[in-house]
């Protein structure tokens, strides 16, 4: 009787054009996405920040809205896997935030992040940002405290190099310059 060979297939990751503006809740991310934006670059706004707003608009609370921490993950994720899937890979394109931040965001919530794990590894990006912390300020849609930011810094950092990434560390500097920094070393690579 012959034997069966299975062959196992290892999919290789979609190798993408776009560059991820990421970091700790006060980074700075969204200020960027959008002079990036008003310099005619393409790009991709917060999911997270998107969908609380729309649910703030609806009448909940953020308390309504993250009242488990479980599902509001997992509904950002999902939603980050499917936008990612609808972009053009080939395509010059800058997102604030990317589906290996939902690793960070799990585990803060303690929560198994296998599932942000595997949708990770099936997208490498061309570079990842990670804009070092500018002063904390709170808002209608950011929850966390200063050391809650501080924590979620250093997830960020471990879910990205886990992934096989060198982060480029953006320093606080004045936000054209921050831009600058940002432009040169992505058209560098």
């Amino acid at each position: 009787m012959a034997a069966i060979v299975h062959k196992t297939s290892v999919l290789k990751p979609l190798h993408t054009n776009w560059h991820v503006l990421t970091g700790a809740p006060c980074a700075g991310k969204t200020t960027l996405i959008e002079m990036l934006a008003g310099r005619g670059y393409r790009v991709v706004h917060e999911v997270a920040r998107a969908y609380i707003d729309g649910q703030l608009s609806q009448g909940r609370t953020l308390a309504q809205i993250k009242a488990d921490p479980a599902a509001f993950e997992r509904t950002i994720l999902l939603e980050k896997v499917r936008g990612e899937k609808a972009l053009p890979p080939e395509e010059l394109i800058f997102l604030d935030r990317a589906v290996p931040d939902s690793i960070a965001y799990y585990r803060f919530e303690g929560l198994d992040p296998d599932e942000p794990l595997s949708y990770s590894r099936s997208m490498r990006y061309k570079t990842i940002f990670l804009l070092d912390r500018l002063l904390f300020q709170k808002d209608a849609v950011r929850s966390e405290s200063e050391k809650a930011a501080d924590l979620l810094d250093a997830l960020i950092a471990q879910a990205y190099a886990g992934l096989g990434y060198e982060p480029v560390r953006v320093p606080v500097l004045p936000v054209d310059q921050r831009l600058d920094f940002i432009l040169q070393r992505a058209f560098a690579r």
